[in-house]
């Protein structure tokens, strides 16, 4: 009798399971140790590479992060791609077949369709496009310099033996792979991964489309309010700017934003709905490469000017927040040019990319400079009325598609070949799946659209699909020794558009919107735009980098970027409408504020102070109210008594935090999750639901003509769900001063429908009391936010799924935690978590960095997870314990403070 895939699999990883079992458990054996540890890589003595033209030294500390000392520049990148690859080459491998839509050629037929929706994009294309045509010479010599260090590695370990223990178990499902040598174009095409991940409103373009199959659009509106401007303020207190201090204005903007309604019937609606819904099932299964896509994932960065510290001089701040996994997303690290001169222009340190050479965050010897995401507009989605098999319609034409194959080749199983179809507003993203297309056979023809065969399409408008410049602006801003060449560098910085802080040693600090932004014709960018109609095109050129908000030594002395508004509404032409809604940025900005009351100073432990700041901003309106209600049940008053003399402060710690917590999700769930359509809500979000009895008698006769129900959501999580974020603060903040609003209308434990904010601010914490009695136990005592909210870091490379070449027992060995945080979604030490699934931490600050302008050696900085991607190295997670309990730690620069502390050295010498 055959065996099934499963049970091979699992009789061929059984070896492999053994050895993690006696080193995941501390037990000894040498073959086990041997076999776990024989991947590690040598970082003492000398090494032969191919190419180096003089000597790279290699200086380790005690955390495994390198700092390397070449002679020319290219050395130095080929040093980069030698010690990355030692360090994190499996992490490379599967990131570069991620981004090149080639995981089936690893892991078998459980990711053909993650490739189709990836071939269909071709991030690869586009990589490939710019490494041929727009990067500069010099660019591409670096490249190819860190590309040849990655292969020099990777010759040491022909056909990855050796090279780690995820080889090991591929091999017992994918016996016959082999990893490729390295090229230039895979590390283009990581920057299509960060830009996938930050950019902008795609989630909630889709979401507000869905929502308004079921809401009116005033109650869409209220669900996506409008930024607070008068309280929580913009990046950029000066409205429009250019560099020549006019407005710009371009031709031709204006209109309003399209629906999804686009047919001229209900069919028409549902088939629009049914196409949408499968793009966000598909990007939800995207791999999470940098956490959780869309509104609500955010960073912090502020900057302080040197008459406002205690040092003299400027002291940066930033924490990116990204999603958790092992191993890190983040590679620390120092590239030091011995004599910086024109055969070598770098000394530079800070937090990169496995891949990917130069340093992305950090200083170099004269500035300093930190990201948050800038959340502008730059995708859009058309729907696309299909009139056959090779055309589509346009400005009433039936117009041919662009084509091409792509195809896919599976481990272990046939090929797949996959024809991309593209449009002159993208590629056709709804076409690689079967169900998608049999949905567009329904739609109706007639007026809608006349002669068309093959329903409504989905075409995606997104500007990381042009060729940019990225790679060069790293470089550029690696160099930059002044404010002139960081803002060049800003200028090449195309996807993804970002908030860029700056400080130099000087004593000026600024801030610079990059990035290639669209320009539209009709419409917002709030939905999908119809795509047979020319006018909702984008602009032939974007918006000129003069045009970007920037600030330079401003009077406040400080600047604050925390994914608020960079601008208010008065900046023309339109850069986003969906912000992030400023708590985090707000709250920032008090602390500062604070600090520099009555002429105080602010000092490097103050930044990194304020990197930890968990108040709830939100629990400051709605305790109050909480506390106004009364409950006469004793075990729920009991709960509600913790609030009493609560600070607001969500430590780990904390009885209040976590009960409050609970009552904010449970509101959540009553006032907004029970109404949302099951079709988008996660998958296995089972709610009560009012329902219909009887659809003949008056709407009025509530008892009789609704019943509960119990309903279970069926997609992967959304935008649209009540995940409390900055944005659920805002919709109950508004919603709050209309105790008689209809959201307050719920269905309470006794399946009763009931109304009014008071019934439900009660029903709330009954609900709360039971959750956590659930999670916690009964006695208020022993309850902690710390024991709800945990973090684990999932070890992501082997895969999460029935593709996945680890059993389950495999990554719980691999992966780390339970961690007790800190914080919450919107506060400053953003510890996320979503309120419709549950607790658990699914975003944080993925590092921590604080630099002095006035000495970079007393710079302080943190990583989550560790420098080594190898699973038990000593170094694969001796951060995460520091990082969780607020620590910083000390950052060499000089020569003489990374010598101090170097532990290892080895040395790159000619091969």
């Amino acid at each position: 009798m055959p065996r099934s895939k499963k049970f091979r699999r699992a009789r061929l990883i059984v070896p492999v399971l053994i050895v993690l079992l006696i080193v995941g458990l501390g037990g000894g054996g040498w073959w086990a140790v041997h076999t776990v540890r024989s991947s590690f890589p040598d970082v003492t003595g000398t090494v032969r590479v191919a190419g180096m033209s003089a000597p790279v030294d290699v200086k380790r500390d005690d955390k495994g992060i390198p700092q390397l000392y070449a002679d020319t520049s290219d050395d130095l990148f080929r040093a980069q791609g030698y010690v990355q690859a030692q360090d994190r080459f499996w992490e490379m491998d599967v990131r570069r077949h991620i981004t090149s839509g080639r995981l089936s050629e690893m892991f078998g037929s459980g990711q053909v369709e993650t490739d189709a929706f990836l071939r269909t994009m071709g991030w690869y294309r586009v990589a490939q496009q710019e490494y041929d045509t727009v990067l500069s010479a010099e660019t591409k010599k670096y490249l190819q310099a860190y590309t040849d260090g990655v292969n020099a590695w990777l010759a040491e370990h022909p056909g990855g033996a050796g090279a780690s223990l995820e080889y090991a178990l591929l091999g017992t499902q994918n016996s016959s792979y082999k990893p490729q040598r390295w090229s230039p174009v895979d590390s283009v095409a990581w920057l299509k991964a960060m830009a996938w991940n930050l950019s902008g409103n795609l989630t909630e373009e889709v979401d507000r489309s869905l929502l308004s199959q079921n809401f009116s659009k005033e109650q869409v509106d209220q669900l996506y309010p409008d930024y607070p401007y008068d309280r929580n303020g913009t990046i950029v207190q000066t409205g429009t700017l250019s560099a020549d201090g006019t407005t710009y204005k371009p031709a031709g903007q204006g209109g309003s934003g399209a629906t999804t309604s686009s047919g001229s019937t209900a069919q028409g609606r549902a088939t629009a709905e049914a196409l949408l819904k499968g793009v966000t099932d598909r990007m939800a299964a995207m791999p999470q490469l940098l956490g959780p896509q869309g509104q609500g994932i955010g960073s912090n960065s502020w900057v302080v000017d040197g008459d406002h510290t205690t040092t003299g001089k400027p002291l940066l701040a930033n924490d990116p927040h990204l999603g958790p996994g092992m191993p890190s997303v983040w590679y620390q690290m120092g590239l030091h040019c011995r004599t910086v001169g024109p055969a070598c222009g770098y000394d530079v340190s800070g937090f990169t990319f496995a891949g990917m050479p130069g340093v992305v965050i950090g200083h170099n010897q004269n500035i300093s400079w930190g990201f948050t995401n800038l959340g502008a507009d730059v995708t859009d989605l058309y729907l696309e009325k299909v009139t056959g098999p090779d055309t589509y319609l346009r400005d009433g034409q039936d117009v041919k598609f662009t084509t091409r194959k792509e195809t896919i080749k599976v481990a272990g199983g046939a090929d797949r070949t996959i024809t991309v179809r593209t449009t002159e507003n993208g590629p056709l993203i709804s076409d690689q799946s079967t169900e998608q297309q049999n949905v567009g056979t329904y739609a109706p023809t007639g007026n809608a659209a006349p002669d068309r065969a093959s329903g409504y399409g989905v075409a995606l408008r997104w500007t990381a699909l042009t060729p940019g410049t990225t790679m060069d602006a790293v470089f550029e801003l690696d160099r930059a020794a002044d404010w002139t060449g960081f803002r060049k560098a800003a200028a090449d910085f195309a996807v993804p558009a970002q908030n860029l802080i700056y400080a130099d040693t000087k004593g000026n600090i600024g801030y610079q919107a990059p990035g290639v932004i669209p320009v539209r014709g009709k419409g917002d960018g709030r939905f999908p735009a119809p795509g047979w109609d020319s006018a909702y095109d984008w602009k032939k050129n974007p918006l000129p980098f003069t045009a970007l908000p920037y600030v330079y030594n401003p009077p406040a002395g400080y600047i604050v970027t925390a994914n608020q508004a960079v601008v208010d509404s008065t900046y023309k032409p339109l850069l986003t409408t969906d912000w992030e809604y400023g708590t985090r940025a707000k709250q920032i900005t008090d602390d500062i504020e604070g600090k520099l009351k009555n002429g105080g100073k602010i000092s490097p432990s103050d930044m990194s102070t304020m990197q930890l700041d968990n108040t709830s901003v939100m629990a400051k309106t709605l305790v109050p109210m909480l506390l106004k209600i009364k409950i006469n049940d004793p075990y729920v008053r009991e709960a509600q008594d913790l609030l009493k003399d609560w600070n607001y402060q969500q430590d780990a710690d904390s009885a209040a935090a976590a009960y409050y917590n609970g009552v904010w999700r449970a509101l959540l769930t009553l006032a907004f999750g029970q109404k949302l359509p099951a079709d988008m809500r996660a998958e296995g979000d089972c709610l009560l639901v009012r329902q219909k009895a009887n659809s003949n008698l008056p709407d009025d006769a509530l008892n009789n003509t609704v019943k509960p129900v119990t309903e279970c959501g069926t997609r992967k999580p959304s935008q649209a769900q009540p995940d409390g974020g900055d944005r659920w603060m805002e919709v109950v903040r508004q919603q709050l001063t209309k105790p008689d609003s209809s959201w307050w209308d719920y269905i309470d434990s006794d399946h009763i429908p009931q109304q009014g904010l008071n019934n439900l601010l009660a029903q709330a914490m009954k609900n709360a009391r039971q959750d956590l009695t659930a999670y916690l136990g009964k006695s208020v005592s022993t309850w902690t936010w710390g024991r709800l909210h945990t973090l684990t870091l999932k070890e992501t490379t082997l895969g999460s799924d029935d593709s996945s070449i680890a059993s389950g027992l495999v990554h719980k060995l691999l992966n780390r935690g339970p961690y007790r945080l800190s914080g919450s979604s919107a506060a400053v030490n953003a510890a996320g978590w979503n309120a419709a699934a549950g607790y658990q931490v699914d975003w944080i600050p993925s590092m921590r960095m604080v630099v002095d302008l006035s000495d970079f050696d007393a710079s302080r900085w943190i990583n989550v997870g560790g420098a080594s991607g190898h699973a038990f190295h000593a170094n694969y997670n001796d951060q995460t314990d520091l990082w969780a309990s607020g620590q910083l730690l000390p950052w060499a620069f000089s020569a003489k403070a990374v010598e101090q502390g170097a532990t290892h050295t080895m040395t790159l010498t000619a091969g």
